[in-house]
């Protein structure tokens, strides 16, 4: 459908040229065949008006040596051709910035191109051209549009609106500064001898005309002392609303964005290094009197290492969990950042190690080694003297090779932190707000952190936003949420409701969600990325949902006392659990799905694969043999054989075979509410049973004798990639009053079609000769 679409826009466009044939031939008349047609053609349609302008502007000059200096008209013919000429001046100057502009997009590559290749992009400055350095951030290349200030960094593009910047000019004339609501920046135009260059100027006179504000060219931010370092508060008046961003910006250049208390970082916050740090990391997590305490998540950039766990005095201490870009992962004890005692570790090849280490994760003492193939190595390890591990035990090659599917999904830190309190530092607050009432000047309490994209943190680009209103502004919007919220309690209304706060970043629960989000992508995102913390975030997300329901709950107590009305009594476990999984998480899943799909997709990475290679060989049995192969009773086909010639067969209708039931199939991977999933796959099954019943002439329910061969078929044909993945993630995450019903059934007859297809190779490889692959079609 595509690419019909296309070849039509394709056809009606050269039909209009070919109407055009005439008028084109006059407007290239008077053009160099030299280069592209699209060249050649936007000079012929500029030209014209270029030199109209210019015979404009000569005429009114010679007028203008025709008239007397006292002549009355003469004012008049003076301030003509002054507006002519700065026409043809506008003129040269937009083309030239065009033209400027369309050479850069052939030195662009990858993301840079598709990101800035838009029509309105208008360039002003290249720093190919004026050679400028920047601070801290080191870009490689500075672009200035006449909307955006674009830094280039390989393949991250980072971007400023030219409405929200200040510059401040330096004082020799080569430097100026940049002050963005994210970063601040220098820049610089000395060469390597210290010498400025002229063309400096350019840059900060080319943004001067886009600053908002009448015959404002510079702009200087507030500033104001902060504790350990610096705080700016950048603010930015638009219309009637005024946002204000809060960074602590520390002398060696890290950054931290969390709560405090008496000047010291208490509570969740999150630590990270400058862009140029030599050894990069980040902290996400909990603190206390100014150190890592409690929970977190700590990512080193230069070792590659991540580590999930317990913390004390500013030390991994206590249960924890390190993974590696390697795939190596530890699960252990620590104690003042060293490993201690009896640990497991898993390799990238599933190996498994349990038994004691030493301080430096060292395989050191008794233990016990399982290799995939099932056997074993129990015993002593030690190392010394450089020459590797040392081992001395009993090696059992008799043991037989264990199930390939328990040895891969070994899961780990799901019973080493219990997940109702890994972020309590991000609840505690939203329960502390709730208890006071949800008065307005403490909204402040809620961290909001503004995330670019789901799937990658920018350190550029994500801040901390705190609401610094006036009390009585921040009151009036507090006591706006929750008479809205007392609008919407009817079932009907309550999941729109529930939408639309938890999409706005500014609501309460917007707040708190985007945190969960930035506390789930510091886990799970990059390093963290590994099939064997899939549990552990499977059971984070459902946890953040009933977190979610409960903060609901308590605004709404809150909402209703200002009313002088109070909440009914507290609802039982099943109560909440129907609103949790029917209600709200299907709202929030979105937010999380990408990490989490993920490592759903590691997970079962080695058996989609069998999956998809038994795809690929079902897909070369045209419609009737597929079906005849997969024992498909043939009063149930909608089609019949045609034979063409004695050696020759093909199906009538091909590949339209249940064909409604397979794109139906398809719409599966278009969402991501496991109760959406599961309603595609009973939107499936009747199609599946109405082609059945049209051809049998009257209404067929389908046993599952005959309904699963004809569902692999469908299955087959739909070629959903990553089925594992989907079928594991609806099983997780569908809400529990589906178990024993029709969903489950027809999840498990799903699942006994994929486990079919993973084995169609090996029975493929003993079929008879007439089955063979080159005389199939």
């Amino acid at each position: 459908m595509v690419v019909q679409a296309f070849q039509k826009a394709a056809k009606r466009r050269s039909e209009y040229w070919r109407g055009q044939r005439k008028a084109l031939r006059q407007l290239l008349s008077g053009v160099s065949s030299e280069g592209s047609v699209g060249a050649s053609l936007g000079q012929a349609l500029h030209q014209p008006l270029a030199h109209h302008v210019q015979q404009y502007v000569l005429l009114l000059l010679s007028l203008g040596d025709t008239i007397g200096e006292r002549h009355p008209t003469r004012e008049l013919v003076v301030n003509a051709i002054t507006l002519f000429g700065n026409l043809q001046s506008f003129m040269k100057q937009a083309l030239d910035q065009a033209a400027a502009t369309q050479a850069l997009w052939h030195t662009l590559r990858g993301r840079p191109r598709d990101v800035l290749c838009t029509p309105a992009h208008r360039l002003l400055q290249d720093s190919q051209d004026v050679p400028v350095t920047v601070s801290p951030l080191r870009a490689e290349r500075v672009l200035l549009f006449d909307d955006v200030l674009v830094l280039l960094q390989g393949h991250n593009v980072h971007t400023f609106d030219l409405r929200l910047v200040w510059v401040d000019p330096g004082q020799d004339g080569c430097t100026f500064h940049l002050l963005t609501p994210e970063e601040e920046f220098s820049f610089c135009a000395k060469d390597s001898q210290g010498q400025g260059n002229p063309e400096m100027a350019g840059w900060a006179e080319s943004r001067g005309e886009f600053l908002p504000g009448p015959g404002a060219r510079l702009r200087h931010p507030p500033a104001a002392p902060g504790l350990g370092g610096q705080v700016r508060l950048l603010q930015v008046s638009l219309a009637r609303w005024q946002y204000v961003w809060l960074r602590h910006l520390y002398s060696t250049d890290e950054v931290y964005k969390g709560y405090f208390r008496e000047g010291l970082r208490h509570g969740f916050g999150v630590l990270e290094s400058g862009p140029q740090a030599p050894q990069p990391f980040r902290y996400t997590g909990h603190w206390e009197r100014g150190q890592k305490s409690g929970y977190g998540v700590e990512e080193d950039g230069d070792r590659g290492e991540r580590y999930i766990g317990m913390w004390q005095a500013g030390q991994r201490h206590g249960l924890g969990v390190m993974v590696t870009q390697a795939g190596v992962c530890y699960q252990g004890t620590f104690q003042a950042d060293k490993t201690v005692g009896a640990g497991i570790l898993l390799s990238e090849d599933d190996s498994l190690y349990e038994g004691t280490f030493s301080r430096d994760l060292t395989l050191m003492g008794k233990g016990k080694v399982t290799f995939p193939n099932g056997f074993t190595l129990e015993g002593s390890f030690g190392s010394g003297g450089g020459r590797g591990l040392h081992t001395q035990g009993v090696l059992d090659t008799a043991a037989l090779p264990p199930d390939p599917s328990s040895t891969r999904k070994r899961q780990l830190g799901v019973g080493a932190f219990p997940v109702e309190s890994r972020w309590q530092g991000v609840y505690s607050p939203f329960r502390d707000f709730v208890c006071a009432g949800c008065p307005g000047d403490l909204q402040e309490a809620l961290l909001g952190f503004h995330v670019q994209s789901s799937r990658k943190l920018r350190t550029s680009q994500d801040y901390l936003c705190c609401e610094r209103a006036h009390p009585e502004d921040s009151a009036g919007s507090m006591e706006d949420i929750l008479e809205e919220l007392l609008q919407h309690r009817e079932s009907k209304a309550l999941q729109p409701y529930l939408r639309k706060a938890l999409s706005n970043s500014l609501h309460p629960l917007g707040k708190l969600l985007r945190t969960l989000m930035l506390t789930f992508q510091a886990t799970y995102a990059g390093v963290g990325a590994n099939k064997h913390l899939q549990e552990m975030a499977q059971e984070e997300v459902k946890q953040h949902a009933r977190e979610l329901w409960a903060a609901y709950r308590g605004l709404l107590r809150v909402a209703l006392q200002h009313k002088g009305q109070t909440l009914e009594e507290d609802e039982d476990t099943e109560t909440r659990d129907l609103q949790v999984h029917g209600l709200v998480l299907p709202l929030m899943l979105p937010s999380f799905y990408s990490e989490l799909f993920t490592l759903y997709l590691l997970l079962h990475e080695r058996e989609d694969s069998f999956y998809s290679q038994g795809i690929a060989n079902l897909s070369l049995f045209p419609d009737t043999q597929l079906l005849e192969f997969l024992d498909v009773q043939k009063h149930l086909w909608p089609l019949k054989d045609l034979r063409l010639t004695s050696n020759q067969r093909c199906s009538l209708v091909r590949d339209k075979c249940f064909l409604s039931a397979t794109e139906c199939l398809q719409k599966i991977m278009t969402t991501v509410d496991p109760r959406e999933k599961l309603e595609v796959l009973e939107r499936t099954y009747g199609e599946i049973e109405g082609t059945v019943s049209r051809v049998l002439g009257r209404e067929y329910k389908l046993p599952m004798d005959d309904l699963l061969p004809l569902l692999i078929y469908v299955v087959s044909r739909a070629r959903i990639q990553h089925l594992g993945a989907e079928i594991h993630l609806i099983r997780d995450m569908m809400d529990p009053i589906h178990t024993g019903g029709l969903y489950d059934f027809l999840l498990t007859a799903l699942e006994s079609c994929y486990e079919h297809i993973q084995k169609e190779d090996m029975r493929l490889h003993r079929l008879p000769g007439h089955w063979h692959s080159r005389e199939l079609w």
